[in-house]
């Protein structure tokens, strides 16, 4: 087997041009580890906060990467069921932009019959995410209505679909730009307003009352503003802060009230702190694309050595759906 492959690092924070194609050496399992050949690595806004601002970076270089689909190379001792040869998808703390990936056997789920692999690189974080977020922690019940933020990007193609499937009584989403909003209502949304003027617009749309379910993953200034599109006794799960914000506690004031509940969720920490839990949520997940209650489109599709054009078009925040990096040239 060869000894050394290509990777993409980046060696200081800055523009998508710091993501650099490098030589690397092959990484070889360790115990409970699996190495895959990758031949799809899914494209999520946390890269780009990585490169640009050293989200969940430790040192550098770093190389990128949260998930990625393909064939499994080689097994470190300790590893059950995963043979070489198996095609799989997996979630990594990092290091997926890369011909070989390393991965902890507990976070790489063998693909169910018939799914693709390009379809499998988006499936790690995205679905098992929004399941959590509607069900797990959100706690959607049949009838409630949803409002979600992002509503275009891939969590929101998704959760629009899921929401609808789960009998929500009405699902609302939250976009950028008229072509965006477009894009959400052709993936479960009854409605998608601007983010300058949703908290109006949810009560307006539900006679004053407000919904039962937000999704953030903004956080800042939208998540105080999403407290007041809730419904009495409604919940908000945050999930990100892509607006940079400073943290803000949420105190008895906001809640009190109304009986209004705020929860948290990452995949990531999940992955690391309950692994059983992970697995267990993402086999209930998957399942919802292989029985086709959800389709996760894959709207742009970059070579490896380009993932700096992935990057740009992710972070101008004019992207739909999910962008994939495609490791074999």
């Amino acid at each position: 087997m060869r000894s050394t492959m290509r990777a993409v690092e980046f060696q200081e924070y800055g523009d998508p041009e710091v993501l650099k194609v490098v030589t690397a050496e092959v990484p070889e399992p360790g115990p409970g580890q699996v190495t895959i050949d990758a031949a799809y690595v899914g494209v999520n806004f946390a890269d780009v906060k990585a490169r640009a601002e050293g989200y969940r970076v430790d040192s550098l270089p770093y190389r990128p990467g949260l998930e990625v689909s393909g064939r499994i190379r080689a097994v470190g001792d300790g590893v059950p069921d995963l043979r070489p040869g198996q095609e799989v998808a997996a979630l990594v703390g990092g290091g997926a932009y890369a011909e070989v990936v390393l991965a902890d056997h507990t976070t790489v789920f063998p693909l169910p019959e018939g799914l693709d692999l390009p379809t499998a690189a988006t499936l790690p974080t995205v679905v098992p995410t929004v399941h959590a977020l509607l069900h797990e922690v959100g706690r959607l019940r049949a009838g409630e209505t949803v409002l979600v933020h992002g509503a275009a990007g891939g969590i929101g193609t998704v959760a629009g679909q899921l929401a609808r499937a789960a009998g929500a009584g009405a699902v609302y989403g939250v976009a950028s730009s008229a072509g965006k909003a477009e894009y959400a209502l052709k993936h479960g949304y009854d409605e998608v307003f601007t983010a300058d003027s949703f908290p109006e617009e949810v009560r307006r749309a539900t006679g004053g009352r407000g919904v039962d379910l937000v999704l953030d993953p903004v956080g800042g200034e939208t998540l105080r503003r999403g407290l007041d599109a809730l419904a009495v006794f409604g919940r908000l799960v945050s999930f990100g802060n892509a607006s940079g914000a400073e943290p803000w506690r949420v105190g008895q004031p906001e809640l009190y009230a109304e009986g209004r509940s705020v929860a948290g969720f990452s995949i990531l920490t999940l992955a690391q702190s309950a692994p059983d839990a992970l697995r267990a949520l993402a086999e209930r997940a998957f399942r919802t694309v292989t029985d086709g209650t959800v389709r996760l489109p894959v709207t742009a599709e970059f070579p490896l050595s380009d993932a700096a054009g992935a990057h740009r078009l992710l972070g101008g925040r004019s992207s739909t759906g999910k962008l994939v990096l495609r490791v074999a040239d």
